[in-house]
């Protein structure tokens, strides 16, 4: 079943104005933004931002109850001109990005040590990525990183989770005006870890900004990508990758601001889901503000069930405050195997189960190819490959 809204250069119309008026409350939280978590209540799950994610499962994030108590083992891998600095909370660079949208955003802000702040100076091109390794060790960590590449830069940043615990971060890209940026944020968590994290991106003029997020461990996963622009001409492609097992929640909730003119996003997510009890949650709100003229931005889900007994809740928003755009639109889409593509394999002499794996294969081929780190892709085909082999 699919949905799909195409908006043309310049549209007024009344369809146009519905969307803006349908989705007006979706891309709104229960709460302003804060950094205090007192200014945000405990929910109670019937909350829009809420309403997907089993609350009980959280470990007390949510809640307050979850204390500091874990360990956390950080490695950075950073490429010579690359500064690296432990910062305290009142630095200037902290929430420059953005502000905490939820309890337990605002919980992790207020609950973390020091920050980690990495900076990509003006005009640096770098050769090789910087490298986050986050392996948790048990317990409950908070955290918040900074990673500035400032003015016409060049970087990629890998950050790889492993290990166990219950983990709740934000983590801020400062995009300078004319920088290239390319974030790849894997989730590869033990069966029994939870993970929340409101990643906030602020592209400066002219700046081109990239993230592809890879969810594959995890008893439950909630990343939140928020993309802001803070001049014209800047440009966001946000791209995702998900594996859903038996009994795992993966949970991906993004929200591109389009507040400056003449900027570009695009969006699209795949999922594919497995065994009894797997849940994807994806939410994709764009908004494009009055001051907004001359946006050009599109979203996408797809999601390939497998199995029986999984679930998938996909919500396309789009609000539109101006009428003065190059074009909007969003799509999402879930189902099963494509019975023509199957028989046209087999035709031609493939066998069912290694038809099926082609056909998966080749759903997720097109994200695979935007990583753009080789040890990242090999690894990622090969985990496709081994949670295939128990569906298909």
């Amino acid at each position: 079943m699919a949905e799909a809204q195409n908006i043309p250069a310049g549209s007024t119309t009344a369809g146009a104005i519905a969307v803006a008026a349908e989705s007006t409350v979706a891309t709104r939280m229960s709460a302003p933004p804060s950094f205090d978590v007192a200014d945000f209540p405990v929910p109670n799950g019937r909350e829009e931002e809420w309403r997907f994610t089993p609350l009980a499962r959280l470990k007390g994030l949510h809640d307050g109850t979850a204390v500091a108590n874990g360990s956390m083992k950080a490695q950075i891998d950073a490429p010579e001109g690359v500064t690296v600095e432990s910062v305290e909370r009142g630095d200037a660079r902290i929430g420059k990005a953005g502000t905490p949208v939820d309890r337990i955003a605002a919980q992790a802000f207020s609950s973390f040590a020091k920050a980690t702040v990495v900076t990509v100076p003006k005009e640096t091109v770098l050769t090789e990525p910087v490298r986050l390794a986050l392996h948790g060790e048990g317990g409950t960590t908070f955290g918040h990183t900074v990673f500035d590449v400032q003015a016409f830069a060049e970087a990629v940043i890998v950050i790889d989770h492993t290990g166990d615990g219950v983990r709740a971060a934000n983590v801020d890209f400062l995009v300078g005006d004319g920088a290239k940026l390319t974030v790849v944020s894997v989730q590869d968590w033990d069966d029994t870890a939870v993970h929340c994290s409101q990643h906030n991106t602020l592209v400066g003029r002219d700046a081109t900004f990239k993230s592809i997020v890879i969810t594959f461990g995890g008893d439950l996963v909630r990343i939140h990508p928020r993309v802001s622009y803070a001049g014209p001409g800047g440009e966001a492609e946000l791209f995702g990758l998900y594996f859903t097992d038996a009994g795992q929640h993966q949970e991906h909730r993004l929200l591109v601001d389009h507040v400056a003119p003449h900027c570009k996003s695009n969006v699209v997510y795949k999922g594919a889901l497995q065994g009894q009890d797997a849940h994807a949650v994806w939410i994709g709100d764009v908004l494009i503000q009055k001051t907004a003229e001359g946006t050009d931005t599109y979203e996408m889900n797809r999601n390939l069930v497998l199995t029986d007994g999984a679930r998938v809740d996909s919500v396309p928003n789009l609000e539109i405050e101006t009428g003065e755009i190059v074009g909007a639109g969003h799509a999402s889409a879930t189902g099963r195997f494509d019975d023509e593509q199957l028989f046209y394999l087999q035709a031609r002499g493939i066998p069912a189960d290694e038809a099926r794996r082609l056909v998966v294969r080749g759903f997720f081929a097109e994200l695979v190819q935007q990583i753009g780190v080789d040890d990242i892709e090999e690894r990622l085909l090969t985990k496709i490959e081994t949670e295939l082999q128990g569906s298909v």
